[in-house]
């Protein structure tokens, strides 16, 4: 059941749809069209208001798939802290243009302080980065090569090992040779 069919009355009055069982599903007799009995199925008591009755029974909310993975909890915290840093910077720049234009005592301070909390939101920024940077590296994807670069990497061990072996033939032949001064 959608947002708008909530929202919507039915034409008696009533706040929820005697049609529909626990689940929002139709029951047999709504399909039947026997109205009556269909509200009675739904679960309403005499002493409850039908108000109450659709509370008790309609989710507050449906779960959806997110979309997007959520965040690694080293990455998260220092995406909050640069937040956090990004928003006293705000902050303070705000009260040092007011603290300027007002002509306080104060304005000279708050700049400068916000110059630092600048300097320091930059740090918490390029902290989120690396720190994701990190993450990827050491719990990254494990790539998994496919066929087309398992079978190149086979063809050259395969190339190699012939490599290896002629070259141990070549030197057991030249061992051999060495030792023998002239042919029988």
């Amino acid at each position: 059941m959608g947002t708008a069919e909530r929202s919507e009355a039915p034409a008696s009055g009533a706040v929820g749809h005697p049609g529909l069982d626990g689940g929002g599903r139709e029951s047999a007799y709504a399909e039947s069209g026997d109205e009556e009995l269909a509200y009675e199925e739904s679960g309403y008591d005499e002493d409850e208001s039908e108000r109450e009755a659709y509370a008790r029974r309609a989710p507050l909310w449906v779960e959806e798939p997110a979309k997007r993975h959520r965040l690694p909890d080293p990455v998260r915290t220092a995406a909050v802290r640069a937040v956090l840093l990004i928003a006293v910077t705000l902050v303070q720049a705000v009260t040092a243009f007011l603290c300027t234009l007002a002509g306080s005592w104060l304005a000279f301070p708050m700049v400068l302080s916000s110059v630092v909390s600048t300097i320091v939101a930059t740090w918490g920024v390029l902290d989120v980065w690396v720190t994701r940077q990190v993450w990827n590296q050491r719990h990254g994807v494990v790539s998994t090569p496919s066929a087309a670069a398992r079978a190149l990497r086979r063809e050259r061990r395969r190339v190699r090992r012939q490599e290896r072996s002629a070259a141990r033939a070549q030197e057991r032949i030249r061992r051999r040779g060495a030792g023998q001064l002239s042919h029988p």
